[in-house]
């Protein structure tokens, strides 16, 4: 391996500090990248991310490192090529995953760039997510510490991606990677991990859309088709929700027989239509999606699969058909919450071998 120079993207957290560290251990010249998004609030949208305090911390732990810090300012690229989108899908009725979208068009696209720039032949990454290069292509794995398995969110990464790529913490826990911080001596040891939307952190996702999709009030129907009430727009609401009074849902439960239950969204229809039903209704659980923009890492495909729907979900037994141009993933058993938009993430055993958009007719 002549060339060991690296471009780590790095942010104020503990695991993409001890990569750094895992990295020059082995060997490698790094280079750490920060993506700023949301600092400069240009766009309005809000983000709980202490950008500043990040990269405070993180040029601290650069220096402690002897590692070259590079920052990029990406609020503009990140409003167009991710905030943009996700609003437009919204605004379709769709729930989109921006966390997946975040690293396929914009962290690995502007890391190799940078790459290419600078003379770097690798590009590596924080994630809790594994690389198995065999005679056969790159194989994407889940981590090795299941309750932080990030794998989910590079299902659009290519052979080509992979083949250049590390993923230093994926054969560690979280408590490992915390215990090797501490002995380092960094300060983020015991920092909190980021959690939410990719670059907006934990937000109030209703108020985010408000602020640029206008209140477009719709009937609600229960399963047999009856109108039931209304509600003030299907694109502030994603399937298996729980209906809210609070959330602007107008619902005659007395009517209906439902005062005092728990009601949730089974569907959304042309028309701006939502259609609830009561805890335990059948029709809240799928046993089947189709699924749009089939994206696959590796050749093969077994008849049986696993499937996940979402980050850190349960994993889900089932098949996976081709009929009539579209693949068709069967599930074992019925699953809740199915959103159209959302990502299929299909595994055989430990590999991730592709993925894609969630579709329900």
């Amino acid at each position: 391996m002549k060339n060991k120079k690296v471009i780590l993207g790095m942010s104020g957290g503990v695991d993409s500090s001890v990569a750094a560290l895992l990295l020059q251990k082995q060997g490698y010249e790094v280079v750490g990248v920060f993506m700023k998004a949301g600092a400069g609030r240009k766009f309005g949208w809000e983000s709980s991310i202490n950008w500043n305090e990040d990269e405070r911390i993180l040029k601290k732990i650069c220096r402690k490192l002897g590692v070259k810090l590079i920052v990029k300012d990406v609020e503009e690229g990140y409003e167009k090529k991710i905030i943009q989108p996700m609003f437009s899908d919204y605004a379709r009725g769709l729930t989109p995953n921006p966390d997946t979208l975040c690293n396929t068009l914009g962290k690995f696209v502007l890391f190799w760039k940078i790459a290419s720039e600078i003379g770097a032949d690798w590009i590596a990454t924080g994630h809790y997510a594994r690389i198995k290069r065999t005679k056969n292509g790159i194989e994407l794995l889940r981590g090795k510490d299941k309750t932080k398995d990030q794998s989910y969110f590079l299902c659009g990464l290519t052979q080509k991606d992979l083949s250049h790529s590390l993923f230093p913490i994926g054969d560690y826990t979280k408590e490992e990677v915390r215990k090797i911080a501490r002995r380092a001596g960094f300060p983020n040891w015991d920092k909190h991990g980021s959690r939410g939307v990719c670059y907006l952190g934990k937000i109030d996702m209703k108020r985010l859309l408000r602020r640029r999709i206008p209140e477009k009030r719709g009937v609600v129907l229960n399963s047999s088709g009856e109108i039931v009430g209304t509600h003030p727009g299907q694109m502030f609401f994603t399937i298996g929700e729980r209906v809210k009074d609070k959330d602007g849902f107008e619902i005659a439960r007395g009517k209906f027989g439902w005062a005092g239950k728990k009601l949730y969204i089974a569907e959304k229809l042309a028309g701006n239509k939502i259609v609830v039903a009561e805890e335990g209704d059948s029709l809240l659980r799928k046993r089947f999606v189709f699924v749009k923009k089939m994206h696959w890492i590796n050749d093969e495909v077994k008849n049986k699969l696993k499937a996940r729907v979402r980050h850190l979900g349960e994993l889900y037994s089932g098949k996976l058909k081709k009929e009539r141009r579209r693949w068709i993933f069967i599930f074992d058993k019925g699953v809740f919450g199915l959103a159209e938009g959302q990502y299929i993430v299909l595994y055989s055993g430990e590999k991730l071998v592709g993925g894609g958009e969630i579709r329900l007719r």
